[in-house]
Protein backbone atom coordinates (compact mmCIF):
# COMPACT_ATOMS: atom_id res chain seq x y z
CA UNK A 1 0.00 0.00 0.00
CA UNK A 2 1.54 3.29 -1.18
CA UNK A 3 1.02 6.02 1.82
CA UNK A 4 1.34 9.18 0.56
CA UNK A 5 3.22 12.20 3.02
CA UNK A 6 1.42 15.78 3.93
CA UNK A 7 4.52 16.88 1.87
CA UNK A 8 3.35 14.86 -1.13
CA UNK A 9 -0.41 16.13 -1.11
CA UNK A 10 0.45 19.69 -0.55
CA UNK A 11 2.80 19.86 -3.39
CA UNK A 12 0.18 17.84 -5.65
CA UNK A 13 -2.84 19.99 -4.88
CA UNK A 14 -0.90 22.78 -4.87
CA UNK A 15 0.28 22.27 -8.22
CA UNK A 16 -3.07 21.53 -9.59
CA UNK A 17 -4.23 24.80 -7.97
CA UNK A 18 -1.53 26.48 -10.05
CA UNK A 19 -1.84 24.46 -13.70
CA UNK A 20 -5.88 25.54 -13.10
CA UNK A 21 -5.38 29.10 -12.65
CA UNK A 22 -1.98 29.89 -14.51
CA UNK A 23 -3.46 31.17 -17.78
CA UNK A 24 -6.64 32.88 -15.98
CA UNK A 25 -6.44 36.90 -16.90
CA UNK A 26 -7.90 37.72 -13.12
CA UNK A 27 -9.78 36.95 -9.74
CA UNK A 28 -12.85 38.02 -12.24
CA UNK A 29 -12.22 34.95 -14.71
CA UNK A 30 -11.45 32.73 -11.98
CA UNK A 31 -14.88 33.07 -10.59
CA UNK A 32 -16.94 33.15 -13.64
CA UNK A 33 -15.88 29.77 -14.64
CA UNK A 34 -17.87 27.48 -12.85
CA UNK A 35 -16.21 24.49 -13.59
CA UNK A 36 -12.52 25.99 -12.66
CA UNK A 37 -13.61 27.40 -9.71
CA UNK A 38 -15.03 23.96 -7.90
CA UNK A 39 -11.99 22.27 -9.36
CA UNK A 40 -9.48 24.41 -7.26
CA UNK A 41 -12.01 24.71 -4.25
CA UNK A 42 -11.62 20.92 -4.20
CA UNK A 43 -8.06 20.85 -4.22
CA UNK A 44 -8.42 24.02 -1.66
CA UNK A 45 -9.96 22.40 0.21
CA UNK A 46 -7.72 19.16 0.16
CA UNK A 47 -4.67 21.41 0.94
CA UNK A 48 -6.47 22.70 3.92
CA UNK A 49 -7.70 19.82 5.38
CA UNK A 50 -4.01 18.08 5.28
CA UNK A 51 -2.33 21.40 7.05
CA UNK A 52 -4.62 20.98 9.10
CA UNK A 53 -3.63 17.52 10.48
CA UNK A 54 -0.18 18.74 10.51
CA UNK A 55 2.33 17.50 13.67
CA UNK A 56 3.02 19.95 16.55
CA UNK A 57 6.55 19.54 15.52
CA UNK A 58 5.85 20.61 11.84
CA UNK A 59 3.56 23.34 12.70
CA UNK A 60 6.28 25.12 15.06
CA UNK A 61 8.56 24.67 12.33
CA UNK A 62 6.66 26.46 10.24
CA UNK A 63 5.32 29.92 11.70
CA UNK A 64 5.83 32.12 8.74
CA UNK A 65 2.71 30.01 7.00
CA UNK A 66 -0.21 31.66 7.44
CA UNK A 67 -2.27 29.25 9.55
CA UNK A 68 -4.98 31.36 10.78
CA UNK A 69 -5.54 31.81 6.43
CA UNK A 70 -5.80 28.43 6.37
CA UNK A 71 -7.88 27.44 8.97
CA UNK A 72 -10.51 30.34 7.90
CA UNK A 73 -10.51 28.85 4.47
CA UNK A 74 -11.06 25.29 5.64
CA UNK A 75 -13.63 26.11 7.62
CA UNK A 76 -15.67 28.11 4.59
CA UNK A 77 -14.88 25.59 2.56
CA UNK A 78 -15.72 22.59 4.84
CA UNK A 79 -19.12 24.21 5.77
CA UNK A 80 -20.39 26.05 2.69
CA UNK A 81 -19.84 29.31 3.69
CA UNK A 82 -20.24 32.30 1.07
CA UNK A 83 -19.15 34.58 0.22
CA UNK A 84 -15.21 33.04 0.10
CA UNK A 85 -14.18 34.53 -2.44
CA UNK A 86 -11.60 36.90 -0.94
CA UNK A 87 -10.42 33.67 0.83
CA UNK A 88 -10.17 31.69 -2.31
CA UNK A 89 -8.67 33.79 -4.38
CA UNK A 90 -6.33 35.28 -1.67
CA UNK A 91 -5.02 31.34 -1.41
CA UNK A 92 -4.61 31.19 -4.74
CA UNK A 93 -2.10 33.69 -5.06
CA UNK A 94 -0.60 33.81 -2.02
CA UNK A 95 -1.73 30.58 0.84
CA UNK A 96 -0.78 28.40 -2.03
CA UNK A 97 2.77 29.50 -3.24
CA UNK A 98 3.76 30.61 -0.21
CA UNK A 99 3.01 27.32 1.69
CA UNK A 100 4.54 25.52 -0.99
CA UNK A 101 8.18 27.61 -1.34
CA UNK A 102 8.41 27.22 2.79
CA UNK A 103 7.48 23.26 2.64
CA UNK A 104 9.98 22.50 -0.22
CA UNK A 105 12.72 24.70 1.98
CA UNK A 106 11.98 23.03 5.15
CA UNK A 107 12.34 19.24 3.76
CA UNK A 108 15.45 20.15 1.76
CA UNK A 109 16.84 21.02 5.27
CA UNK A 110 15.00 18.66 7.29
CA UNK A 111 14.41 15.72 5.45
CA UNK A 112 13.37 13.32 8.40
CA UNK A 113 10.60 15.41 9.69
CA UNK A 114 8.70 14.33 6.80
CA UNK A 115 8.94 10.63 6.99
CA UNK A 116 5.98 8.96 7.92
CA UNK A 117 5.61 8.71 11.60
CA UNK A 118 7.76 11.41 12.57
Amino acid sequence: MYHRSLYDIVMDTGRSVQELTHEMQGEDELFASTLTLRAVEAQLLIMAHTLGNVTPALHSRLLQVDWSGWAALHDKLRRGVQPRREEIWYAVNALVPQTMTLLAELRRKQPVWFEVGY
